[in-house]
């Protein structure tokens, strides 16, 4: 396309800024693959070489082993280019991704639609739930926020700033205020003035705060009381970043509430985007969203074909 002279590039498709963020670890991963199949064929020794750089980039062992299997299927003892191994491991992983494919879903018949979201501290929980707030209201939702991080005033505030951002009103106390109670207020005031979804924030807590995690499980007996079908969607944010770590805080909540969907962020910059493809093998939940920076449009709907390309760095 020719640009006239001062006019500005468009800016970068999600597919290009996913690539972006990726791109620690596709180098990563690339880098091994460059290295592993520079001029050989694939015989055993290729393929545990493989199949140990596929560890190294936090797939897991599982998922690892098979990729490596699907790669040597029908190629054993044969020269293969570095781009044909590129694209066979992106259709490979899109394939053990494509299950999890889920957009969220909201219900219309449940009004309001409750989604709970939960999440250490640090993943960008609080503002995940605000770029959500935005998603919704771009789709015409009429959307209210709970500010259940009570501990943290702090995103007391972030909360109110991305309700004036989206619209949304924002339901609040002050810090330490009892955030289960506060959950039943949003949701009362949701039905009064005729919202379509609340989504409540909770504070951040690690997994192993038994303390913490029952605060939890009382947030969601207490809007059973309301809707004893809510909350209709329990989402957990999860940090690319912590790699591993990613599939403890999985099992911890999952034990704990009525777990729906997973939400990944952080994917920018980190060398452990594979974690991604690990949770997806290991539990199978769906994987609603995935962000990449920190602007409202950098949270997108996941992409099974996108995010396996972009963190292969494969052409196609």
């Amino acid at each position: 396309m020719i640009r006239t002279f001062g006019e500005k590039p468009p800016p970068p498709t999600f597919m290009e800024r996913l690539s972006a963020g990726l791109s620690r670890s596709a180098a990563n991963l690339g880098g091994n693959i460059t290295g592993i199949f520079a001029k050989k064929k694939l015989d055993a020794e290729t393929l545990e070489q493989l199949e140990e750089a596929l560890i190294r980039a936090d797939l897991g062992a599982a998922t690892a082993a098979q990729l490596a299997a699907a790669v040597g299927k029908g190629r054993y003892d044969k020269e293969i280019s570095e781009d044909e191994i590129r694209t066979v491991l992106a259709e490979e992983i899109a394939n053990i991704l494509r299950p999890v494919e889920h957009p969220l879903s909201i219900d219309g018949s449940a009004r309001p639609f409750v989604i709970l979201v939960a999440g250490v501290n640090g993943t960008g929980k609080t503002t995940t739930i605000g770029k959500l707030a935005k998603f919704l209201a771009d789709e015409g939702r009429k959307v209210v926020l709970a500010a259940g991080d009570t501990f943290r005033a702090a995103a007391i505030e972030q909360l109110q700033i991305w309700g004036d951002r989206t619209g949304a009103e924002v339901v609040a106390r002050n810090a330490g205020a009892d955030a289960a109670g506060l959950a039943f207020d949003a949701i009362e005031r949701a039905r009064a003035t005729g919202a379509d979804v609340v989504l409540i924030d909770t504070a951040g807590r690690l997994q192993n705060k038994a303390g913490l995690m029952a605060e939890l499980e009382k947030i969601v007996r207490v809007i059973k009381k309301l809707d004893p079908a809510a909350p209709h969607a329990a989402l957990l944010v999860l940090d690319a970043t912590t790699g591993q770590n990613a599939i403890s805080q999985v099992e911890a909540f999952k034990a704990t509430i009525p777990l729906t969907g997973l939400v990944m962020t952080k994917l920018d910059g980190t060398a452990k985007g594979g974690i991604l493809v690990a949770l997806a093998a290991k539990f199978g939940l769906p994987i609603h969203f995935i962000g990449v920076g920190e602007a409202a449009e950098d949270l997108q709907p996941f992409q099974a074909q996108t995010f396996a390309r972009a963190l292969i760095g494969a052409s196609r």
